[in-house]
């Protein structure tokens, strides 16, 4: 019987396939026919301009070979780089925008006269650095907003309207900042770093910014130094007081600093100090 069992299932299997074989609106293709491949015919529509496009031949390739072409123009825009070079180039911008900051505005004067200022009170965790960094900051943008508008205007704006190309913007938005650089900068230091690379006589509109921007920073450290050493002498001539004071009252065990630190707070307290700080760095810059 389990031979007559699998015959049946044989048979079964056999009259499926030949009824899956034969779907609706199809014609069974007999064995001894030969298959016939059949390719609809493809005709080249003509384009708005009236050109026709390339002729296709029955076995699907092409007369005329596929082109590719890579180059700046089109769509009546200015030439541009590509979207991959500009993501690479903001990313960079991106991650040297705080040495940017630190190194070509306003900030290394601010920062350095307030961290001074602390300094010379006698209190050195108060304020915190948090807020004098932060505080340096704000008054980074407050001076610096001018040019920022400037560069806004003259590069970003006609940038994003398409009016001028990535390099031209970037050529652009450099104009306000080294001018700003420029005012801050001694002379000297210009000559110095022009000595130090063997330049040409060069005229300052015509300087790289490779020179502008070290001689910038060193003409800021220094003035920040020379306005430490005004703010140390108030503090200073308050140290001398008390420590003579101490030494005729026979009190040498005691350590000036820690009497004279309620009198220096007293006195930056009394002469605004914090407002005459505020006012000097930012007429300092004008």
């Amino acid at each position: 019987m389990s031979w007559l069992r699998r015959s049946s299932w044989f048979l079964l299997s056999l009259s499926l396939l030949g009824w899956a074989g034969t779907l609706p609106g199809q014609t069974p293709v007999s064995p001894n026919e030969p298959s016939a491949a059949v390719v609809p015919a493809v005709s080249a529509a003509p384009n708005p301009a009236g050109e026709s496009g390339p002729a296709v031949t029955a076995g699907g390739a092409s007369s005329n070979p596929l082109r590719l072409n890579i180059g700046l123009e089109g769509g009546g825009k200015p030439a541009d780089v590509s979207v991959a070079i500009q993501l690479v180039v903001l990313m960079t911008l991106l991650t040297l925008a705080p040495s940017l900051v630190i190194l070509m505005t306003s900030f290394t004067r601010i920062v350095i006269v307030l961290g001074f200022v602390r300094t010379a009170i006698g209190v050195p965790s108060a304020p915190a650095n948090q807020i004098i960094v932060g505080l340096s900051l704000f008054l980074t943008f407050f001076l610096m907003g001018p040019v920022f508008d400037r560069m806004n205007a003259e590069a970003l704006q006609p940038y994003l309207a398409g009016e001028m190309t990535s390099v031209q913007a970037v050529e652009k938005v450099t104009v306000p900042l080294r001018e700003f650089m420029l005012k801050q900068t001694r002379t000297r230091d210009l000559e110095f770093f022009l000595e130090l690379g063997r330049f040409p006589p060069t005229r300052v509109e015509d300087l790289p910014l490779r020179v502008v921007v070290p001689a910038f920073v060193i003409s800021e450290l220094q003035t920040a130094f020379q306005m430490g050493f005004l703010l140390f002498l108030p503090f200073l001539v308050v140290d001398f007081l008390v420590s003579s004071i101490l030494m005729a009252l026979g009190m040498m065990m005691m350590p000036p600093a820690i009497v004279s630190l309620p009198f220096k707070l007293l006195l930056f307290v009394l002469v605004d100090g914090w407002h005459l700080v505020v006012r000097s760095l930012v007429e300092s810059f004008r």
